[in-house]
């Protein structure tokens, strides 16, 4: 049996780091592509040649003609935002995928209802908002936990004890959420047509893989959301609702963990996020306007200005406990190259005591966290053109290896643009 053949692309911050250029990159050489938890509440922007692709629920490898891709059992399916998906996809320049999507029958189904609970949870909570994307992720994800959802499966059975189902998911809802309105005939209706349009692609994708890996063939995973937005080693609650780590991979498409060969972590070279909660290395001021700008810092999925801030290697180290990856991509290293000096968050001081690898639990926490910073001169010279890493500024290349210093792990790519082509291998 093959051993080792799969290889996993994480995020290690709050997501937005830039994997989709990662997963792009390596699925030129991958026969399978994989997404194995979250919905479309995820954004992968690709860029290849002049052809930009903003993937939210295809695995970004699909831009490879020669690669298969797979939604496996962990994930969440919005059908008609797949399908609206699928259409800008080819627009763009997508060929072929009838031939080369596959879908778990066991992955769940986001039904317009969970939406807009989605919308009516978030806006119950004043202003303490989660910052959900409002795509229903959530809410499916509770379905599942309370084993009243429905499955791909489900959909391609007896039609009949599938609305049976959905009835019931229904009244469930309309008892919990005053002014909820589903046409159930309406949906039901839609729903028979998506049958019959999915059932080509709609596997059992756990044999599709083990088979896969048997023989020898080059799997890729690609991780949505981030490590600090995992349900549980994230901060809570300003979490998504699945496992964004590297235990998620094996519980979301049904492999051994023996099988899993490099993980790989996505570092933007600085920190964004979207939504509530703490964020020790905020930037409040024209340095964080800067970045905003530079790095266009506006999310794929919701179009929302990010937050953003310095780089924290406590966070950092706290996500390589958690993933132990064998090495890291550094991207948008470019957007830092007009500053002055640049600033590492090296460690927290917590009431008096120094943190350097735990990333606190709970956001009270966070938010009393002072941080110690190691200061950086800048190199003040673009990068955009460079494609080794001798031919980096010296400055810039000080800080990529002081990253690798404080963090243990080598870096093997720098991503310095957003085509395809803007980076950097050390290795």
């Amino acid at each position: 049996m093959g051993e080792k053949t799969i290889t996993v692309v994480l995020g290690t911050q709050w997501g937005d780091e830039g994997k989709g250029k990662v997963v792009d990159m390596l699925a030129t050489n991958a026969d399978v592509v994989c997404r194995c938890q979250g919905g479309n509440n995820a954004g992968h922007t690709v860029v290849v040649g002049e052809k930009h692709y903003a993937f939210h629920m295809l695995p970004s490898g699909i831009v490879n003609p020669a690669c298969t891709a797979v939604i496996g059992n962990g994930c969440v399916v919005h059908i008609q935002q797949l399908m609206d998906e699928i259409k800008q996809a080819e627009v763009a320049g997508l060929e072929n995928w009838q031939d080369r999507l596959l879908i778990s029958n066991r992955a769940h189904i986001v039904f317009d209802l969970h939406q807009t609970v989605d919308g009516m949870q978030e806006s119950g909570r004043g202003k303490d908002l989660i910052g959900t994307t409002k795509k229903g992720i959530g809410p499916a994800y509770s379905s599942k936990a309370t084993r009243s959802g429905l499955r791909m499966g489900d959909l391609l059975g007896d039609f009949d004890a599938f609305a049976a189902r959905f009835q019931k998911l229904v009244d469930y809802y309309k008892k919990h959420y005053d002014g909820l309105e589903v046409d159930i005939n309406k949906e039901m209706n839609l729903y028979k047509g998506y049958a019959e349009l999915l059932r080509p692609l709609v596997v059992d994708t756990i044999p599709y893989l083990n088979k896969a890996i048997q023989s020898g063939k080059t799997v890729l995973v690609e991780g949505a959301q981030s490590n600090i937005l995992d349900i549980d080693f994230g901060l809570y609650p300003y979490v998504t609702s699945s496992n964004c780590s590297v235990g998620g991979v094996c519980t979301g498409l049904g492999i051994p963990p023996h099988v899993i060969g490099d993980v790989y972590g996505v570092v933007k070279a600085y920190l964004t996020r979207v939504g509530s909660g703490g964020f020790p290395t905020e930037l409040f001021c024209e340095q964080g306007d800067l970045l905003v700008n530079r790095g266009h810092e506006y999310g794929v999925t919701t179009g929302r200005k990010r937050r953003v801030g310095w780089l924290d290697m406590v966070m950092l180290r706290y996500s390589q406990m958690i993933n132990g990856f064998a090495a890291i991509a550094i991207t948008k290293l470019d957007i830092l190259d007009v500053f002055d000096e640049i600033n590492i968050g090296v460690a927290y001081n917590l009431d008096g005591k120094k943190i350097t690898d735990s990333f606190p639990a709970t956001d009270e926490e966070l938010k009393r966290v002072k941080v110690e910073y190691l200061t950086l001169p800048g190199w003040k010279t673009n990068t955009e053109s460079v494609r080794s890493f001798n031919d980096l500024p010296e400055k810039a290349q000080a800080y990529v290896l002081k990253i690798q210093e404080l963090l243990g792990v080598p870096v093997k790519w720098i991503g310095v643009g957003q085509a395809r082509a803007s980076i950097i291998e050390l290795f």
